[in-house]
């Protein structure tokens, strides 16, 4: 069984190659769409002692012939400790045998896929012409939305907001290292972008509808637990809303408590992702509609993202090995 560690996993899918993970993240959610996968909603194991919670993601791909199960903790006060909020391992099983074929560091996979499926849902639902985009939580996430996004729009112009400088800051100089400059702004005018990105955990809506703007695309990825909401409701009712997986969203997603209260019903949701990507649903339609898209994360996303980080380092082994026999 092949075992890599974080930095294994980081120097096969460096941050300046995340347009690899796109497609590969792109072709997950294409085979959601046509039904090639089995993807049980995520289980939930949650320690209120300590505000987090353990999830279990497990998946098979026909198309792969290969299975996978993510575990992944969300633990908000971890960074107080020294510790990363989100923490991932994954397996990944021979569909043939079920035998184990190996064991990824998933923390930066995690991130990775995240922000795969952000830039995927702006290729088919933002603006064409976006060229402005707006962060709302500056922490690890933002650093994968902001990459992502920027090998699929021409992005002139990126502002974020966060209620702690220091991490701000942090953030400038990690996409500084990719040439990507951030300038930080208040929240009101960081949510009247072209693309706006909200990654925070809050339970309770900080995103106005005011502050919005015709023809806006959201990546609404902060909720990812019952209870958890980012926006006005109202903007929901206002827009074309997308989500990665009903039995997710409707449960953890940014939908979650709009639906639990009324606001917004199962038919106010126009599409799943997968299928927009697929064909079977179209994308945006005019310049002036407001789209949103509600990702909670999927399992097959770490699936695809783990079978190519698996599949390069087998390439890279079997070249080795070559370059030692010649």
């Amino acid at each position: 069984m092949l075992i890599l560690n974080q930095q294994q996993v980081k120097k096969i899918i460096p941050l300046s190659k995340i347009k690899t993970v796109i497609n590969c993240v792109e072709k997950a959610f294409y085979d959601y769409g046509k039904n090639n996968v089995q993807m049980p909603p995520k289980t939930y194991l949650y320690f209120k002692e300590y505000n987090g919670d353990l999830r279990i993601m497990p998946s098979f791909s026909l198309r792969l012939k290969i299975a996978g199960t993510k575990i992944v903790n969300v633990h908000p006060k971890n960074p107080q400790a020294g510790l990363p909020t989100v923490m991932a391992l994954i397996v990944l099983n021979d569909a043939k045998n079920g035998m184990p074929i190996a064991l990824l560091d998933g923390t930066y996979i995690t991130g990775m896929r995240t922000g795969a499926a952000g830039a995927v849902a702006v290729k088919y639902l933002a603006r064409k012409n976006a060229k402005t985009l707006g962060v709302v939580g500056a922490g690890q996430q933002a650093i994968f939305q902001i990459a992502a996004i920027t090998k699929v729009r021409k992005i002139k112009e990126i502002s974020v907001f966060d209620i702690n400088n220091k991490t701000i800051q942090k953030l400038k100089e990690v996409l500084g290292k990719e040439k990507i400059k951030i300038k930080k702004a208040p929240l009101s005018e960081v949510s009247g972008k072209d693309i706006l990105v909200t990654i925070t955990p809050s339970r309770k809506p900080i995103i106005k509808k005011e502050w919005i703007l015709p023809g806006t695309h959201i990546n609404a990825i902060g909720a990812d637990a019952a209870g958890k909401q980012e926006l006005d409701p109202q903007i929901l009712k206002q827009a074309k809303i997308v989500i990665d997986d009903w039995a997710q969203a409707s449960h953890s997603g940014e939908i979650n408590v709009p639906l639990n209260k009324g606001i917004i019903k199962r038919k106010d949701i126009y599409s799943s992702l997968g299928k927009i990507v697929c064909g079977k649903k179209s994308g945006r339609k005019n310049n002036k509609e407001i789209t949103i898209f509600d990702s909670t994360g999927l399992a097959i996303q770490d699936l695809y993202t783990a079978n190519l980080v698996y599949k390069k380092a087998c390439l890279s082994k079997r070249q080795t090995k070559r370059k030692k026999n010649v």
